[in-house]
């Protein structure tokens, strides 16, 4: 049976370390936000088509294999069909808004209907496609769907577990005001309201699936990742140390992520460090604004009203 950590919540939280990190242990393999592998890898019309190890993802020897394995003797354009049929069907029962729906089914409360099975098949079978090829134990997806997150924990092939991370609703927007390489920047207002509308739906799921669910905070793993990394290892059964030491630094090898922050492309040693330049570099106004916008969730997640410490 496949292991499975889904990493959700929103964007610029310090997800692509945190799973990079987790590809450290022993049988653990990250794989970035594997949602993108069709549009980014096949079709060619995502943002980037790089695989975290360098290569074109149609040029590294992994993606290659794990291809061949789904899809044995399908020349291009077949593999183009397929690749626009998945992302047609992820549009239509994967996005944040069917979280209710793949959580109803989940739990046994709602039959899926062909379209959701079909897709949740092909989804499993690309992991366990991901797990013969990198002879990995557990697979790390960091792509940060609640409602796909939601799906895998009603499929009885996968032993899934969903990671939660949140980070300052204000950190991630000003992160989101500077575009970064392949990413495009993003206004307060709609980074805010992504942030409320990912954080509420993967609360959901904790409710519903609480033993599956674990959520954590970007600020606690930058002030104290090996602390952290290990909470997570316990949690998702992985074994080994943190691969992080004392210093809070960590050396990193070669990653095959399918998409994520351009830093998935760095490799050797990295310092992990809480980053608050958002307290001093976030207007005023744009603060407020976020503020407003979050505050049905600041408190729950610990975070000041006043966006200072």
């Amino acid at each position: 049976m496949t292991r499975v950590v889904y990493i959700t919540g929103w964007c610029r939280t310090g997800s692509t370390l945190l799973g990079n990190l987790l590809g450290e242990y022993d049988g653990v393999a990250h794989v970035g936000e594997l949602a993108y592998l069709w549009a980014n890898g096949v079709l060619r019309s995502g943002t980037n088509t790089l695989c975290g190890c360098g290569r074109d993802l149609l040029e590294c020897p992994v993606w290659t294999k794990v291809l061949a394995r789904l899809h044995p003797g399908r020349d291009d354009a077949d593999l183009r069909r397929v690749a626009t049929g998945y992302e047609q069907r992820h549009a239509r029962h994967l996005r944040t808004r069917h979280t209710r729906a793949r959580l109803a089914e989940a739990r046994g409360r709602s039959r899926k209907s062909p379209q959701v099975a079909r897709t949740l098949s092909a989804l499993g079978d690309l992991y366990a496609a991901i797990g013969e090829t990198l002879s990995a134990d557990v697979v790390v997806d960091s792509s940060k769907f609640p409602a796909e997150a939601a799906a895998l924990l009603g499929m009885p092939e996968l032993d899934a577990r969903v990671l939660h991370l949140v980070r300052d609703p204000r950190a991630t927007a000003y992160s989101w005001r500077r575009a970064k390489e392949y990413i495009p920047a993003m206004g307060v207002g709609r980074s805010t309201a992504y942030w409320t509308g990912f954080n509420l739906a993967s609360d959901w799921i904790g409710a519903a699936f609480p033993g599956r669910y674990l959520r954590i905070r970007y600020e606690d793993f930058a002030a104290d990742p090996a602390h952290v990394l290990a909470t997570i290892a316990a949690w998702a059964g992985l074994e080994g140390a943190p691969p992080v030491s004392d210093e809070a630094t960590a050396t990193l090898g070669e990653n095959h992520t399918v998409t994520g922050n351009p830093d998935r492309l760095r490799r050797g040693p990295v310092r992990i460090r809480p980053d608050l330049a958002w307290m001093t570099g976030l207007p005023k106004g744009e603060t407020m604004i976020s503020t407003a916008l979050a505050l049905p969730l600041l408190s729950r997640y610990g975070y000041p009203l006043t966006g200072r410490r």
